[in-house]
């Protein structure tokens, strides 16, 4: 499967906003009651998440999900 470029830049826009607010990844899927090896795969745009987890990690965040497309 090739990865959509989009997925890619989801991910890294969740994985800025984690570090700028100082979360870990770990942290963050605890709070998103996410696994940390399904975070990464996120993060690194290798999983098509669902709506549904993205809004848990924008909660988890605090954000609105505009601010993550």
């Amino acid at each position: 499967m090739k990865t959509d470029e989009r997925m890619i830049a989801f991910g890294r826009r969740i994985r800025d906003v984690r570090r700028s607010k100082g979360i870990s990844q770990e942290v963050l899927a605890e709070m998103a009651d996410i696994d940390r090896s399904y975070m990464g795969n996120i993060e690194r745009g290798e999983k098509n998440v669902t709506l549904k987890k993205a809004y848990d990690i924008c909660d988890a965040l605090d954000i609105d999900i505009k601010d993550l497309v």
